[in-house]
């Protein structure tokens, strides 16, 4: 008689019935699961099998852990005792702590990484020192010898953890340690605080590896989420080679010790001997002080911090591309497209009409207006300004909306968005435009200069779009973010304080004209275009300047290139007039008695003068 093949353990008749001896085998199996379990209430009876008679079923059972339901024969489940039907909340017990879940973020996190290894340790160390030896002084160079060590911790922590160096990660790499170069060449504070920020974004960005909206957006910042886990992966490394190598740690500190005691005695000894040997050594080593104690290890700290934060998010780090942004409802054509084209005539409209204006030369602006060139320029540009940031937004709203169900949809949707680009293109020329009448009016400012930046960059923006519209919108994320640190580094090289200094030098080489009040307040950087002006303006546009170099001791890693030059030229040419003689001069730079003559047309447009 052959013999059938028995279902596997766990899987119920599909037909939902059963046969007798299946039957029977579950009565037994209950039997056994409810002698199982012993009641309070009634001792057991003489019909509950005792553990020597059991069935192999019911000793199985009785074995087995109590479980919350028992199955019957098919699959269904018996009842189970309210305890086991209602569990406690708390799975510790009444008094214990709930059970913490995972974090939102907790699907991007990888796991974590093994402990640093000794190449990491010791490049964050370096960081750590040059950071509390070089920045006490102020920003130059030495932002970019700290930022070096820290890049190579970055890159042995990647390479110990299998990562690959990727195009992508070489362009954020290399536009970070460029950007870090304006310190080095700018001594204006406002383009190097813009290099920074851009270079730590991109920073951040080289180690996470971002393409997606979201992980561009939050990766660019992402670093600061590894500041904790960094020190802790730091302090598990430092403990697992302390371990495994006391001996040569012990070995490596005698060699340190004695090679420091070298330097210190011979270089004592030489720079005793010879005065300009001592110099060179004041200017290269740091000169540190204990009053500067607390100051010191803080930056020792921040330097530690962050490169064990970097290191650790190479080794790492967190997959921000994980988040995503839901779709929203695609809207029907009509519905998406008619508030579009309703924008896009206004503005066809609105370009028509700055064409035939600001085409038709100054004459046509004053009959158009009633208003002279400059104070068009000045009511309009900020507006334009505003309507170019808002339609950025318009595009990305109505890109969340848009039909997407055919191919027609997406003919549609770079039909009216490309065209909206387009005719914003020409929006934002209007706008540099009237930026231009306005700076040949009343010259030009740092905000002048910064928003007129701004103006292109989005510019830039907009021409990235129509390209994506176009190849696809698959780079569209990282290529702006290439784009605005571009754009920042250009800001940082041209030099802005120069540029400003040029542009009104000029001016008053054309008109006469020169506002020293604003001029004396520029940076160093503007110090070769103000040496052109002629004697008093000239002392008087750089008698600020000439008093903050020379009451600067900075040693040469906290000196930008512009500080040097602009001290080698006072060094040359002096200041030599006093503060008298420039009280004398008006803030357009001319004598009380010859306003009138030189200055006509000027003064008249004093009251709308604007400095920003």
């Amino acid at each position: 008689m052959s013999e059938e093949p028995s279902e596997p353990s766990g899987v119920s008749d599909p037909s939902g019935s059963s046969g007798a001896s299946e039957q029977s085998g579950a009565a037994e199996t209950a039997g056994a699961s409810t002698a199982a379990e012993p009641s309070a209430d009634r001792p057991p009876t003489p019909q509950q099998p005792s553990r020597d008679a059991a069935s192999p079923a019911a000793g199985a059972s009785v074995a087995a852990p109590q479980t919350a339901t028992a199955t019957l024969g098919g699959g269904a489940p018996l009842a189970a005792s309210p305890r086991l039907q209602a569990p406690h909340p708390h799975p510790g017990g009444p008094w214990q702590p709930p059970v913490k879940r995972p974090g939102a973020t907790a699907k991007l996190r990888p796991a974590a990484p093994p402990p640093a290894p000794p190449a990491v340790l010791a490049t964050v160390l370096a960081t750590a020192v040059l950071s509390a030896l070089l920045l006490g002084d102020g920003l130059g160079v030495n932002l970019l010898i700290v930022a070096v060590p820290a890049a190579l911790a970055a890159a042995f922590a990647a390479r110990e953890a299998g990562r690959r160096l990727r195009p992508w990660t070489a362009t954020w790499s290399v536009g970070g340690l460029a950007l870090l170069a304006v310190p080095a060449l700018r001594d204006a504070g406002w383009p190097t605080f813009l290099a920074v920020m851009s270079a730590f974004a991109l920073g951040s960005l080289a180690l996470h590896g971002s393409r997606s909206w979201p992980g561009v957006l939050i990766g660019s910042v992402g670093l600061l989420d590894s500041i904790g886990p960094g020190v802790r992966w730091g302090w598990r490394g430092v403990r697992e080679r302390a371990d495994d190598s006391r001996g040569r740690w012990a070995t490596g500190i005698r060699t340190t010790a004695v090679a420091l005691a070298l330097l210190v005695v011979f270089g004592t000894l030489f720079a005793s001997a010879d005065a300009a040997f001592a110099d060179l050594l004041g200017r290269l080593i740091p000169d540190v002080s204990i009053v500067d104690g607390p100051w010191r290890t803080f930056l020792f700290l921040v330097g530690l911090v962050g490169a064990l934060a970097a290191a650790r998010t190479a080794a790492a780090p967190v997959r921000w591309d994980g988040l995503t942004v839901k779709p929203g409802k695609p809207r029907a054509r009509m519905e998406w497209a008619l508030p579009l084209i309703v924008l896009n005539l206004l503005f066809a409209a609105f370009i028509t009409l700055q064409l035939v204006v600001l085409l038709g030369g100054y004459e046509k602006v004053r009959e158009a207006t009633g208003l002279d060139h400059a104070q068009y320029a000045r009511q309009g540009f900020w507006q334009l300004l505003w309507a170019t940031l808002l339609t950025l937004l318009v595009i990305a709203l109505a890109l969340r909306w848009a039909p997407r169900g055919s191919a027609r949809d997406r003919t549609l949707v770079r039909a009216v968005l490309g065209t909206l680009c387009v005719l914003t293109l020409v929006v934002v020329a209007s706008a540099l435009r009237r930026m231009d009448l306005y700076v040949d009016e009343y010259g030009l400012t740092r905000l002048r200069i910064s928003v007129a930046a701004m103006e292109l960059w989005l510019g830039v923006v907009f021409v990235l779009i129509l390209a994506a519209g176009v190849f696809g919108a698959r780079f569209l994320p990282r290529a702006i973010a290439v784009s605005a640190g571009a754009a920042v580094l250009a800001f940082g090289l041209i030099s802005p304080d120069a540029v400003v200094a040029e542009q009104n030098v000029r001016r008053f080489e054309d008109r006469g004209s020169v506002d020293l009040a604003y001029l004396r307040d520029l940076s160093a950087d503007a110090v070769p275009a103000l040496d052109r002006l002629p004697e008093p303006q000239r002392s008087c546009a750089l008698r600020t300047v000439q008093r903050e170099l020379r009451g600067s001791d900075s040693p040469w890693y906290a000196t930008s290139w512009g500080e040097a030059r602009a001290a080698e030229i006072l060094r040359e040419r002096p200041v030599t007039v006093d503060r008298g003689t420039c009280y004398g001069l008006g803030t357009d730079g001319v004598r009380e008695g010859e306003r009138e003559g030189e200055q006509d047309g000027y003064e008249r447009d004093r009251d709308e003068y604007d400095p920003y």
